[in-house]
């Protein structure tokens, strides 16, 4: 796999060049459409072995792996009148648009892999969920920090749904750090330890020969002020609201 084409330069095709690339031995071409221009640009400059190409169909005739990573309402303007030959592998990172779809889209008979990598895949460290399996794919996304194949669609999906919380859970930290604030904490302080506190639960969960209901527990005293906040706070009615939610969230992707 030496030339990777992405269609669509925004956040995650950014991560997905810098993670393949940046202080790599050998890091392949890279070839990107003229879509978010800017950044194409910044990372064309960056990188020797990444170009900037005319058009969409540059990128499709020029790589052997087509990441396809553009907006899903971008989707029909982007992808119109592409030909995509059936040697190519083309990688799906749209939320909620089916490799069907797409199929039908490109009027291909290329393998298609639906993926979810995530921003940290810039620093090889985060795990992307794949359907269907493909060792070219599967051995990309290794390079990344792993990959997870998933056996159907509808467990892809469910992944998918799950990456949906990450803002959530980061709006959650800022509603920390605006509490202690508005309780006479500097700002800087209190980002700085709402950040520290959390980093290092986060390295707490490498160790998966404890479940997350134990380091919950490993994390909380009986009676004691974690039990407080989490039995008053996060009571059953918020559990199902978060699973109605997600449950909103999957029936749309599906």
């Amino acid at each position: 796999m030496k030339r990777i084409g992405i269609i669509g330069v925004g956040e995650i095709g950014r991560a997905i060049v810098v993670g393949l690339c940046d202080g790599a031995d050998k890091p392949p071409e890279v070839f990107l459409s003229p879509r978010g221009a800017r950044t194409a640009a910044e990372l064309s400059e960056r990188f020797e072995g990444v170009r900037v190409c005319a058009g969409n169909q540059e990128v499709v005739d020029r790589s052997e792996v087509v990441i396809i990573a553009v907006r899903p309402l971008d989707r029909h303007e982007a992808l119109a009148g592409l030909s995509v030959d059936g040697d190519k592998i083309v990688v799906n990172v749209m939320a909620g648009v089916g490799n069907d779809e797409l199929r039908r889209m490109l009027a291909t008979d290329a393998p298609l892999v639906r993926a979810i990598p995530l921003p940290p895949v810039r620093e090889r460290d985060s795990v992307t969920v794949t359907f269907p399996s493909h060792p070219v794919v599967d051995s990309l996304f290794e390079r990344l920090g792993g990959s997870l194949a998933v056996e159907d669609e509808a467990a892809f999906n469910v992944f998918s749904a799950l990456t949906a919380t990450l803002t959530t859970h980061l709006s959650y930290l800022t509603t920390l750090t605006s509490w202690a604030v508005g309780h006479g904490v500097p700002s800087d302080v209190a980002d700085h330890y709402v950040r520290g506190l959390f980093q290092g639960v986060g390295r707490a969960l490498s160790d998966e020969t404890r479940s997350l209901h134990q380091l919950a527990a490993d994390h909380e005293t009986p009676n004691g002020s974690n039990e407080r906040i989490r039995t008053t706070w996060f009571t059953p009615a918020n559990s199902e609201a978060l699973n109605k939610v997600l449950d909103d969230l999957l029936a749309r992707l599906k």
